[in-house]
């Protein structure tokens, strides 16, 4: 067996000298892998200018500045206003008379005036003067009426009314009448009550010509001072 093996040997090494050589090709280049990172070629190239470069334009000159005009206004300074002097208001009188509604005259008495809207007892002031004038010729005298009620007027129409007496006549149909704080009846006195009156007009023979309203709420009669 091993005879066998040793002779195949012989065998094929004989073969293998008896063979020409057979030129072996150098081993193709492996075609190169594409790359993931991008390749840059730079070029450079020449360019020849065309056109010569233009001259730059000189600057354009500014326009002169005109020399500022000077106009001299002259203004007369104005007078201030003189300054107002405050005017106080006119103050009342407090012994002027007080001058009643003609209305209360009732065209009987064309003029009523009274001292003080204020009667008291022991305080000032202590009288109350009443002018009145008519211009009817039939009244020859005037007699005055007069009553004391509660400022609330709540019992006025239980008081009576009280003849005092004639006023005194002063020509042109003018008759004047001072009346005192003391002159009413001690039983008809009442402390902060209101003095009404009334002026009635008498024909010489004395009936009653005509008479003025009653004349209320006008007059405050106290004891002490207001």
């Amino acid at each position: 067996m091993k005879r066998i093996v040793f002779l195949l040997l012989v065998s094929v090494l004989t073969l293998s000298a008896c063979a020409s050589p057979v030129p072996t090709e150098p081993p193709a280049a492996a075609p190169p892998e594409p790359s993931l990172t991008p390749v840059v070629i730079v070029q450079t190239v020449l360019v020849e200018p065309t056109q010569a470069p233009t001259d730059v334009p000189p600057p354009t000159p500014l326009p002169p500045t005109p020399e500022p005009i000077v106009v001299t206004v002259v203004v007369e300074p104005t007078q201030a206003p003189a300054a107002q002097q405050q005017v106080s208001a006119p103050t009342a009188d407090p012994n002027a008379p007080i001058t009643l509604d003609p209305v209360l005259g009732k065209g009987v008495f064309t003029s009523m005036t009274i001292s003080s809207s204020n009667l008291t007892l022991r305080c000032t002031p202590r009288e109350v003067t009443f002018n009145v004038t008519t211009s009817n010729n039939a009244i020859a005298d005037v007699l005055f009426y007069y009553r004391v009620v509660d400022v609330d007027r709540k019992f006025a129409g239980t008081i009576g009314w009280k003849a005092f007496g004639k006023m005194t006549r002063n020509g042109n149909g003018n008759f004047a009448l001072t009346f005192k704080g003391e002159d009413v009846e001690p039983n008809l006195r009442l402390d902060g009550g209101w003095f009404d009156f009334q002026f009635i007009g008498l024909a010489k023979d004395g009936n009653v010509v005509d008479r003025s309203q009653t004349i209320e709420s006008l007059v405050k009669y106290t004891f002490d001072c207001p």
